[in-house]
């Protein structure tokens, strides 16, 4: 690889640079329209170096040439910013709003998705505040903004407020999966107060009896009947909170606003008699945020989760190939040309 890359470097030698003397800067080198922004080397082989950085750490492609570590992060910055500038900025239909952690000690950036086109859209902000929020949509223009029609987030409150203000047009989506998220840890409490109440060994029935719960009676053996009796009989206020749970899933498969809203509120009334504090704190946030749910009834609404777990999942990739590395730009670049074709 050192004689790829001595012949790659001597392709700078055929510009001949000068060095001038400018009344207002001073001795300077002239410029060229081949090189990069490196003075050293060319586009050609900025490029170069930007492709091999898709998908090798800057250590390993150092190495390889024989380079030192900063000289191929500034080669391969300008190749994704080549990248970015090419593809520019869409008018985003439907976005997706999600935070990201970059370091420990709650230090987090808003990462803005377009969901059509499935690749990042925006990534900055200082925290997850409302302010940040902000910034992107100062970013993104009043008449991008104006064109929205879906925003897709979490229940993080200023998310919510800050794209009611400035994108006037857009249905908010709460997602399911961070629905599903308070709904675990509602159970989770449920589960630790149960397991705190039993004693010796009647523990056993906490965890690995899902599968005799949920399954029909008529396909239970002896044995499976005698359990199923016994886990009612032992915990019954646990085993209904499975099965709510499991019935709550429900309430995403309706085409219907009316509907949904029928199922959730008998959902409700079966909460009555059961003492579960944790659920009935969870219906009350449902309720608070019924419009981010009733979105999901409309069928052209029911996008798919798969964008933003893989989104997520390249992101965690990144941080790790860059690990030790404090240059908040270069990973800002390398989420945004994450989903950009290579040139």
């Amino acid at each position: 690889m050192r004689d790829l890359s001595c012949g790659l470097l001597q392709i700078h030698l055929e510009f001949e640079l000068r060095r001038v003397s400018c009344p207002h800067c001073g001795v300077t080198r002239e410029k060229r329209d081949g090189l990069a922004d490196h003075p050293f080397y060319t586009k050609r082989f900025a490029d170069y170096v930007g492709r091999r950085g898709r998908d090798s750490t800057i250590k390993a492609i150092a190495e390889e040439l024989d380079w030192d570590g900063k000289t191929v992060k500034d080669l391969d910055k300008q190749y994704m910013r080549e990248q970015w500038r090419r593809v520019g900025c869409p008018t985003p239909r439907v976005i997706g709003l999600d935070e990201v952690s970059i370091r420990k000690g709650h230090t987090y950036r808003i990462v803005v998705s377009d969901w059509r086109r499935r690749r990042p859209l925006w990534f900055g902000g200082r925290d997850r505040s409302e302010a940040s929020m902000e910034q992107f949509y100062t970013w993104l223009g009043p008449k991008k903004c104006a064109r929205i029609r879906l925003a897709v987030m979490d229940l993080w409150k200023p998310f919510r407020t800050a794209t009611a203000r400035r994108a006037r047009n857009a249905a908010v989506l709460f997602d399911k999966f961070h629905i599903m998220r308070h709904w675990g840890e509602a159970l989770d409490h449920v589960r630790q107060s149960e397991y705190a109440r039993l004693t010796g060994s009647k523990r056993r029935f906490i965890k690995g009896q899902k599968y005799t719960l949920l399954s029909n009676r008529e396909n239970l053996d002896l044995e499976g009947r005698r359990a199923l009796k016994e886990l009612l009989r032992v915990n019954r206020r646990l085993q209904v909170a499975y099965l709510l749970k499991e019935s709550f899933g429900q309430l995403w498969d309706y085409q219907r606003e009316g509907w949904a809203w029928r199922f959730f509120q008998n959902w409700k009334a079966a909460l009555k008699w059961q003492r579960l504090e944790p659920y009935q704190k969870f219906a009350r946030l449902i309720e608070e945020h019924w419009d981010g749910l009733a979105a999901f009834c409309q069928p052209e609404n029911k996008v798919s989760r798969g964008f933003v777990e893989g989104l997520n999942h390249k992101i965690r990739v990144i941080q790790r190939r860059a690990y030790g590395l404090r240059d908040e730009e270069y990973l800002r670049l390398k989420i945004l040309t994450c989903r950009l074709p290579a040139f």
